[in-house]
């Protein structure tokens, strides 16, 4: 998903440290919960406002931007840029007690078809040598200056293969891996993923549904030490959560164990697509969510959007509606019966 670059830096301030309910008579859980700061729409003021409401129900943050290729396009310094935007807004993360873990997607979030929007806008593209060269710089920048805890280079892999020119494809493989060569040599401590769409690899895109799994992108992808996951069940014809397979995460590795994170995800709580749907069945999906994320073992469950979206406020197009209601609580900030099942996950002690 392209969110877009507008988590501007953010001046640190102390708070008090989020954290989970201890109680021993809750099961533990294997895995960091959080959120990103995207908010529902774009003022300063409302990044702080949902920072604030999610930090107290998370243990871990979420930075995740496209490349920026405009500003790169026009000879801005990548650690320039991430120096006064992410760098900032990641030492608030941390003042607050949460890990952080970057994501960096190259392609098009909203149309996996595509290049990015600015980068086609300024009639180039990832197959290009020369932008590859500026992806792996942004990349290493990233890593270099916020050191998150879990670095991602490129996105929803097996969508891209499934759905765009084999030729971006190619360029995605070559641009990631020429990247975590380049990462590791300027910091051999990193730990780096990608991801995949997990409904692609139940097969559920397309119209007899197969389980494709992802073998290739584990080919493709060799310097992964994390999974990353991208689901959205209500998008891949699930009609109920409870009717997603309790091995849904756990297939996808199976043969060659790696540790797993879902990056983004969530089931919307308003009819967007052809799954009918509503808040109380978003509510289930945490529930489910919860029980198919132990059953893996996961490291980490994140949803980019912790509020609903206001499409037209944040610029996105009409197209982005059926990512606009994956929100724990809506526009106004106001909770979801979803919130309530996601803060008695988080309620359990992390182990």
């Amino acid at each position: 998903m392209n969110w877009g670059r507008l988590l501007l830096a953010v001046v640190a301030i102390g708070c008090l440290t989020s954290c989970g309910d201890d109680s021993n008579s809750l099961p533990g859980r294997t895995y960091v919960m959080g959120f990103s700061g995207f908010p529902p729409e774009p003022s300063i003021a409302s990044i702080l406002e949902t920072i604030e409401l999610w930090s107290h129900r998370a243990d871990a943050a979420l930075i995740v931007t496209e490349v920026p290729w405009d500003s790169l396009l026009a000879g801005k310094n990548a650690e320039s840029l991430i120096r006064n935007n992410q760098l900032g807004l990641a030492a608030y993360y941390r003042a607050k007690g949460l890990r952080v873990i970057a994501s960096v997607d190259p392609t098009n979030g909203l149309d996996r078809a595509s290049d990015s929007g600015p980068l086609k806008a300024a009639g180039h593209s990832l197959t290009e040598p020369a932008m590859q060269a500026l992806y792996v710089d942004y990349v290493v920048a990233m890593q270099t200056l916020i050191h998150p805890d879990y670095m991602g280079i490129a996105s929803e892999t097996n969508l891209i293969r499934l759905i765009a020119p084999d030729s971006l494809y190619q360029a995605v493989k070559q641009a990631a891996n020429t990247a975590s060569t380049q990462i590791l040599l300027a910091d051999p401590s990193a730990t780096l993923f990608t991801t995949v769409q997990v409904e692609v690899a139940w097969g559920r895109f397309t119209s007899s549904p197969v389980y494709i799994g992802i073998a290739q992108d584990r080919t493709d992808f060799p310097f992964i030490d994390v999974l990353g996951l991208s689901s959205y069940p209500y998008l891949g014809g699930f009609a109920d959560p409870d009717s997603i397979p309790m091995d849904y995460y756990d297939r996808l590795d199976t043969g060659a164990p790696i540790p797993m994170m879902v990056i983004e995800g969530g089931w919307s709580s308003v009819t967007v697509s052809p799954t009918v749907t509503d808040p109380a069945m978003q509510r289930r999906y945490i529930e489910r969510n919860e029980a198919i994320l132990d059953q893996v073992g996961a490291i980490g469950w994140f949803q980019i959007t912790f509020t609903d979206i206001d499409l037209a406020a944040i610029g996105l197009p009409p197209s982005a509606a059926i990512f606009a209601y994956l929100g724990l609580v809506d526009v106004n900030l106001q909770p979801k019966p979803a919130l309530t099942a996601w803060d008695a996950t988080f309620a359990r002690p992390k182990r």
